[in-house]
């Protein structure tokens, strides 16, 4: 019979370390509000340009609408959340570090499984939208796009490499010009903006104008909802970089 004193199952030991372990580790502090800023925006920047629209056939114009309000709210409290968690545990686990300090080292080590997923694939996705964006401004033909997702991958990763000052420098002028080239399409969309095309998905059946799709179509649109919002959940990271 097993000993009723001992629980089974792995456990996770820890090992104390001295005072200066975390000192010698420290990242360098370079960024200031307006760094974080533009991490922030221009993590999320990319969800504005494509990925949301897709939520436009999964639930229509109305579909789209109300999931995007409900991600809303949920961002909202995310941001205050990880707010005050980076503020009180300035380090640079991110998501995982909240996750392990409240629920022990298996709540951590699922987080970070989960957030090693999301840094893998989305930025998957958004150089294969820069491969698209990059063939039809060189009009290079589809069979080169693996070249222009190296090149993207290649300049990102080298950035990183060369150091933190160079990265955030650089994260302020891509959103600053990205946010430059939204405007000027808002700008230039709005004359032409037209309810009748908003509308203009034919509806199934029990569905309307409004909710094509029915009322089904908003839970449908809710991951496109997300690209608005999507990777803000990374500023945390900087964390040890903030000055």
């Amino acid at each position: 019979m097993s000993d009723p004193g001992h629980s089974q199952g792995p456990k996770v030991s820890y090992r104390e370390v001295e005072d200066d372990y975390f000192q010698k580790r420290q990242l360098k502090r370079f960024a200031g509000v307006f760094h974080l800023w533009a991490l922030g925006v221009g993590a999320v920047i990319s969800g504005d340009f494509f990925g949301w629209n897709y939520g436009l056939t999964a639930g229509g114009f109305g579909g789209l609408l109300v999931a995007t309000l409900c991600i809303t709210l949920m961002y909202v409290g995310l941001c205050f959340s990880i707010a005050e968690m980076a503020a009180a545990m300035p380090h640079t686990g991110g998501a995982y570090s909240f996750a392990r300090t409240a629920m022990g080292p298996w709540g951590g080590y699922l987080t970070g499984l989960a957030e090693n997923m999301e840094y893998i694939l989305t930025p998957a996705v958004i150089v294969v939208g820069i491969g698209g964006y990059l063939g039809a401004i060189f009009e290079t033909p589809d069979a080169w796009e693996p070249l222009w997702w190296l090149v993207a991958y290649a300049l990102f990763v080298g950035l990183n490499i060369w150091g933190v000052e160079i990265s955030f420098r650089f994260s302020v002028w891509i959103t600053l010009i990205a946010l430059g080239i939204l405007l000027v399409f808002y700008l230039g969309a709005l004359p032409h903006f037209d309810w009748q095309q908003a509308l203009n998905i034919e509806p199934e059946k029990g569905g309307s104008r409004f909710f094509p799709t029915g009322w089904g179509g908003i839970l449908s649109a809710l991951p496109f909802a997300v690209w608005f919002y999507l990777a803000i959940e990374q500023l945390p990271l900087a964390a040890e970089e903030s000055k």
